[in-house]
């Protein structure tokens, strides 16, 4: 059975739409299939999820790259989510028959021909990481495009893996990773107020105390009036979705707001669900092949 690897690419463009097609259009001439496209005009982003054999989608990828190089200039970039390149963040996720270490081979691999083909510095992250301070992403992008263009060259923390030991002037850096199926989850409130958003992704998140595979910031949804916690959950195995949206709705109620809307960013896994299912309706002795779907696609492999 052929090796298949997932890459979910996010780009620092959610607004314009020939921008955006321009970019997804460079994976149409390799054997990939994209599942899912995400622009956010809010953080104005677009998060892709291409699913493949490992060498078509680096390649798929890689052009996606080139072309955000192309097109997008950091210096007039705006929006709600932490970035640092026009090309962001690129992670590959192990899937069928492909382990975490065939995704690091891929990363570096990536890194290393992507900054060669356009001078962006590259940093790797999660597993791909080759430093402990670089494992997390937020870490590796903090001070974000801005800050990393007065520190890279003369800060030797922020000496990139591959590539120049410089910013590029419009392309600014991007991260590589591995990594474990990430789900992306926001969770709306009844509110304005920023400062109740940023409280409460502080006490879920791990950095400051919170849930151990959760990273979380609030946000303003300004079109809607509304503020947001913004979410990756890292490992919905090991911190479910559930149980981070119960302790998000007690922590609201604490400041007299109410959770009114979720949204999953992107795909999520079927198993994910399926605990969610569990807690709220209480099911015993529920199994994952009581799926009807589940069943099905077995029946067709």
């Amino acid at each position: 059975m052929s090796k298949l690897v997932e890459c979910v690419p996010n780009f620092s463009e959610g607004k314009r739409r020939d921008i955006i097609e321009a970019i997804v259009n460079e994976t149409r001439k390799y054997k990939v299939k994209i599942l899912d496209l995400s622009p956010d005009a809010d953080h104005n982003r677009t998060d892709v999820t291409i699913i493949g054999k490992p060498e078509e989608v680096k390649k798929a990828v890689l052009d996606m790259s080139i072309k955000a190089v192309e097109l997008i200039d950091m210096n007039k970039h705006k929006g709600e989510h932490p970035r640092m390149g026009a090309m962001d963040v690129v992670p590959f996720v192990p899937l069928m028959n492909t382990t975490m270490e065939d995704c690091i081979k891929l990363a570096n691999e990536f890194a290393k021909e992507f900054s060669e083909k356009t001078g962006v510095p590259c940093f790797l992250y999660e597993e791909a990481a080759k430093k402990p301070s670089r494992k997390n992403l937020a870490d590796v992008r903090r001070g974000e495009f801005e800050g990393l263009k007065e520190e890279i060259g003369k800060n030797p923390d922020k000496t990139p893996d591959y590539g120049p030991n410089k910013i590029h002037p419009t392309a600014g850096a991007t991260a590589v990773g591995a990594r474990f199926f990430l789900i992306a989850f926001n969770v709306n409130l009844s509110t304005n107020d920023i400062k109740i958003a940023k409280e409460i992704a502080k006490a879920v998140r791990h950095s400051s105390g919170g849930y151990r595979y959760v990273k979380a910031m609030g946000f303003e949804i300004k079109e809607r009036g509304i503020v947001q916690v913004s979410m990756n959950m890292v490992n919905y195995r090991l911190t479910p979705l559930f149980r981070v949206f119960e302790t998000i709705k007690r922590e609201a109620e604490r400041y007299g707001v109410n959770v009114i809307g979720s949204e999953i960013v992107g795909l999520i896994p079927m198993e994910a669900l399926i605990d969610v299912s569990r807690f709220y309706l209480q099911l015993e002795n529920f199994e994952n092949n009581q799926v009807l779907e589940k069943r099905l696609l077995e029946e067709m492999e």
